[in-house]
Formats: C-alpha cells, sequence, structure tokens
C-alpha cells in the first residue's frame, strides 16, 4: 500500500494539526491483518509527557503553547484514547512490545520480564503529588520476553537480557533508579487501554548509541514478532526540546521548526521502500534537527519501529501512513 498522510496545513507547506475525523479516517483506512498476511503493522508513538496524566485542574496552572496538544484534555489526548481500540480490534495481538525514548542501556536489548505486575518507573520530576500516584495495570509475559532475547541475541545484539523487577533498570542519566515501565510507556498507554492492558507489555531497551542504523537494526531484529502476534510499538516525540517551548505550538514555533515537521511528513510520504529509508535516516542531518532535538533520543525510536517493519517475505507491505499529524507528536504506522 502506498504511503499517505492526511494533514491540516497553515498555507506554508508545515503541519498545524490533525482533526478526530481525520486521523479516525485514517485509522479507519488501515489494512487488515488479513490483507498484511497476518503481519502486525509496527508503530512510532507519539508517547507525550507528563502533562497527559495531569488533573486538568492542576494543568491550567501549567498551561503554555504545550497544553492545546499535550494537555489531559489536548488532541493528543483524544487520538491516544482512539489509537489503542483501533489496534486491539484490527489486529488482536497477544502482546505488545514496546521501546521508549526513556531507556537506554549499552548495545540494547534489556527486555523486561516482571511477571505479573509491571512496576511502573515515575522518570518525572517537579509535577504535581497525584501524577507520583497513577496507576496503570499490565504484566509481563516470559514466553514472549524470552522470545525477544532470542531474536535480538540471534541478530548479533549480544547485550539482550532479562531483566526482573527485582533490578534497577539504571539511571539513564536522569537519576531515577529502579524497576519498571518509564513514562513513556504508561503515559500514553493509560490513555490507550483505559488504565489497564488487556494483553501482556514487555519493554525493550534501546542503545546509547543512537544513530539510525543501529535503532533500525534492533527493530529488524523484532521483526518476526509482527508475524508472531506481537504488536511492536516505538515511543518518542517529533519535536522535544526545553530550550525553546515557542516551539511546541505551531502558533509560536519558529520557521525552523515548521520546516523540520514538514520534512518528516515527506519523508515518511516517500513510496519507494529504499528511498523512504534514506530519507528517514537522513532527517538527523536536517538543518534543523538540533534545535527540535538537542539530544535525539525522543527521535530515534521512529527507526525501531520502521525496522521492525523493514523486511519480510517477497510482496510483504512495506508501506508507511502517517496517522496523526498533530505538531511535535506525529505517530507513523509501519509496514502497511
Amino acid at each position: 500500500m502506498a504511503s499517505t498522510t492526511s494533514h491540516t496545513s497553515n498555507g506554508d507547506g508545515a503541519e498545524v494539526n490533525d482533526t478526530p475525523a481525520q486521523w479516525r479516517a485514517e485509522l479507519d483506512a488501515l489494512p487488515s491483518l488479513e490483507e498484511l498476511g497476518g503481519r502486525i503493522p509496527s508503530v512510532f508513538l507519539a508517547h507525550g509527557q507528563p502533562m497527559l496524566i495531569t488533573p486538568p485542574r492542576l494543568a491550567a496552572q501549567r498551561g503554555g503553547p504545550l497544553a492545546k496538544i499535550q494537555g489531559p484534555d489536548g488532541l493528543l489526548v483524544q487520538f491516544l484514547r482512539d489509537l489503542g481500540p483501533h489496534l486491539l480490534d484490527k489486529y488482536g495481538p497477544r502482546a505488545i512490545v514496546v521501546v521508549s525514548a526513556h531507556w537506554e542501556t549499552p548495545g540494547g536489548g534489556v527486555t523486561t520480564e516482571y511477571g505479573d505486575e509491571n512496576p511502573l518507573l515515575m522518570d518525572y520530576f517537579g509535577f504535581p503529588e497525584e501524577l507520583y500516584q497513577v496507576e496503570f495495570k499490565s504484566r509481563g509475559d516470559r514466553q514472549v520476553a524470552e522470545r525477544v532475547v532470542e531474536l535480538l541475541r540471534g541478530a548479533g545484539i549480544e547485550s539482550a537480557r532479562l531483566t526482573s523487577k527485582l533490578e534497577a533498570r539504571g539511571e539513564d542519566g536522569r537519576g531515577f533508579q529502579g524497576p519498571g515501565l518509564d513514562h513513556g510507556v504508561f503515559v500514553p498507554f493509560i490513555h490507550m487501554f483505559s488504565g489497564a492492558a488487556p494483553i501482556p507489555v514487555i519493554q525493550v531497551s534501546i542503545p546509547t548509541d543512537l544513530r539510525p542504523e543501529t535503532q533500525f537494526a534492533l527493530g529488524a531484529a523484532l521483526a518476526p514478532l509482527r508475524s508472531e502476534g506481537v504488536l511492536v510499538v516505538a515511543g518518542g516525540l517529533t519535536v522535544h526540546t526545553f530550550r525553546d517551548f515557542s516551539a511546541f505550538s505551531p502558533e509560536t514555533a519558529k520557521p525552523q521548526y515548521r520546516a523540520w515537521e514538514k520534512s518528516i511528513v515527506d519523508a515518511v510520504a516517500v513510496e519507494e521502500p529504499e528511498a523512504r529509508r534514506q530519507a528517514l535516516f537522513n532527517l538527523v542531518h536536517h538543518p534543523s534537527f538540533r534545535a527540535a532535538h538537542p539530544r535525539e533520543e525522543h527521535f530515534v525510536p521512529i527507526y525501531v519501529a520502521h525496522g521492525a517493519a523493514g523486511s519480510g517475505p517477497e510482496g510483504a507491505a512495506q508501506g508507511a501512513r502517517m496517522v496523526c499529524g498533530l505538531w511535535g507528536a506525529k505517530t507513523v504506522v509501519f509496514g502497511v
């Protein structure tokens, strides 16, 4: 299926946001599991930030340009509430394997095996007390976790291994220790799955080597899971900077951010798979990339999702659809 996008333009080619009607049409248009030969698509997900789960009465105090899209009543929350049921109903996955911008380890591939209940790692600071009391119920699956490690090690990722809730994940440069799913997972999943995942959730660390090729290789190693009933999700954001808060709104963003957002739309829209891969890889060399991402960890998960869909038997679908084009928070489905 050809790549396609649906978005609203502000007249200079830069995307402003998507409406619920637009993204629901995009989700409805995703091909069925049968049409995809039994291979579940992989997803680069805009995971948002903790404001998504901030009580509205408190979020109003924080406000700012971010709130319209990433506030607790914002457009991203509305999209996530549509996305989760669509993926479950259309593809019926038996488990979710997820990577997040918030968990890096040398070589990558550390895989959670948390048993009957996944703990949460509240890896943020400076938020209202309510954000440290949130709950998201989910469980692990040892068989799926072991399969992940098997695939990764088979692809030469020797650092792949299981981790239990008895082991701290590591500080990840952010000063938070302990086991658990990080907020790049539980914040969006709270909205996608109404507070409790109906299927197991397994998280995998991304490599500290943040080059596109390295992240793509991790995703490619996970690709067989798509034919085994597993949904592969990679969480990040298309704009993530705390140096310029004007960047979080199309109404205040400088031209360089508009150029950056448009470059992502254009790269995803490339139809030929190899040309699209190169266009996506080239995004980290865009003149405005470092403005939008002073550190690249929030963007490179897109390469994990892309890698998971980048291989398959002859004739396998390798298209990409930008199912939601919200400013700074785009979501792309690969392998369609």
